[in-house]
C-alpha cells in the first residue's frame, strides 16, 4: 500500500484546490452560515430552490462532496444540500463542539437556515449519530423523513466489535487516514478520487478526529431517538448491521431497510445507481408522494 508522504502543510495547501475542483465537477454552489456559537459552516447546494429539501450529512472527517452521486442524481427534482460539519470539508475548524449534542445543534441550525419546510435528512456513518442527536434534542417537527446509512442506531443486536489491532506503534495520523479512506470502498473509485478524499479527511485536526470517535453516550441514546419519531425511515447497511435492520423493520412502523452485500462502507458511492434508485423510490412512497 502506498503511504502518504506529504506533510500536514502540503496537505492543507493541496486540499484547497482539490476541494474547489470537486465543487466545480458537481455544478453545486458553495454556501455558508454562522452557528449560534460563532462557527462558519459550509454546505453545497443544488437543484430548484423551491423544491423539497434533502440534507446530506457525511461521516467521520469526510467532506460534503462525497455525496456527489446523489447531488447529480437528485438535484434535477429536489433542492439538495450537502453539509460540511464543523472541522470537515470547507467548514471552519472550530476549537470546540466535537460532541453529538453540538453537532446535532449544528444540523438544527442548518435546517433552520434553509427555511421552514420539513426536510429529508440523510446521514452516513458518524452522520447517522449526528442526525439522531439532532432528533433526540430537537424532535422531528422539521423532519419529513430520515435515511440512515451504515451505522448502528442502538437497536439489537449490538455490533460485533472490530478485532483490535496487534500492539505496536500507533500509525501516523495521515497513514491511518489514507488506509481508512481506502477501506471504505469495495470497488475502487480511482487513485485521484482516493487521494482527493484523503486530503479532505486530513483537514480535520487529529485531536478533533479522535474526539469524534468517542461520543460518550449509551447505545440507548440512539435507539430512543429513532423510536421517538414516527417519520418514515430508510435504513441501509452492510451485513454487519443486518440484525439491527431486521429488528428495526420488525419493531418500527414506516421503516424500510436493505442490506448491501457487494459494497463497502461508502455504499452510496460504491453502488450509487442502486442507492439512488432506492432512495428515490422511498421518497416517492413515504416522504413526498
Amino acid at each position: 500500500m502506498r503511504h502518504i508522504r506529504l506533510g500536514f502543510l502540503a496537505v492543507a495547501l493541496l486540499f484547497a484546490g482539490r476541494s474547489a475542483l470537486a465543487r466545480d465537477d458537481l455544478a453545486a454552489q458553495s454556501r455558508f452560515f454562522t452557528t449560534s456559537d460563532g462557527v462558519r459552516l459550509h454546505y453545497l447546494e443544488a437543484g430548484p430552490p423551491t423544491a423539497h429539501v434533502i440534507v446530506f450529512v457525511p461521516g467521520w472527517t469526510m467532506p460534503a462532496w462525497i455525496w456527489g452521486p446523489q447531488i447529480e442524481a437528485l438535484a434535477g427534482r429536489y433542492h439538495v444540500v450537502a453539509f460540511d460539519p464543523r472541522g470537515q470539508g470547507d467548514s471552519e475548524v472550530a476549537a470546540t463542539g466535537y460532541e453529538p449534542q453540538r453537532r446535532g445543534e449544528d444540523i438544527a441550525e442548518l435546517i433552520g437556515h434553509l427555511g421552514p419546510a420539513p426536510v429529508l435528512v440523510t446521514g452516513w456513518s458518524l452522520g447517522v449519530l449526528d442526525t439522531l442527536a439532532y432528533v433526540h434534542r430537537f424532535g422531528d417537527r422539521q423532519i419529513a423523513g430520515l435515511v440512515l446509512v451504515d451505522n448502528s442506531v442502538g437497536e439489537e443486536p449490538a455490533p460485533v466489535p472490530v478485532r483490535p489491532r496487534k500492539p505496536g506503534p500507533r500509525l501516523p495520523h495521515p497513514v491511518y487516514l489514507e488506509r481508512f479512506v481506502r477501506s471504505m470502498f469495495m470497488h475502487s473509485p480511482g487513485e485521484a478520487y482516493l487521494e482527493r478524499l484523503t486530503m479532505a479527511a486530513l483537514r480535520t485536526p487529529e485531536p478533533a478526529s479522535r474526539a469524534l470517535l468517542n461520543y460518550g453516550v449509551p447505545r440507548s441514546y440512539w435507539r430512543e431517538a429513532i423510536y421517538a419519531t414516527s417519520k418514515p425511515v430508510l435504513y441501509v447497511v452492510r451485513p454487519r448491521l443486518a440484525g439491527q435492520a431486521e429488528n428495526l423493520a420488525r419493531n418500527r412502523p414506516n421503516t424500510e431497510t436493505d442490506v448491501y452485500y457487494d459494497a463497502g462502507h461508502a455504499l452510496f458511492v460504491d453502488d450509487a445507481a442502486r442507492f439512488n434508485a432506492e432512495m428515490t423510490a422511498f421518497i416517492k412512497r413515504w416522504v413526498w408522494p
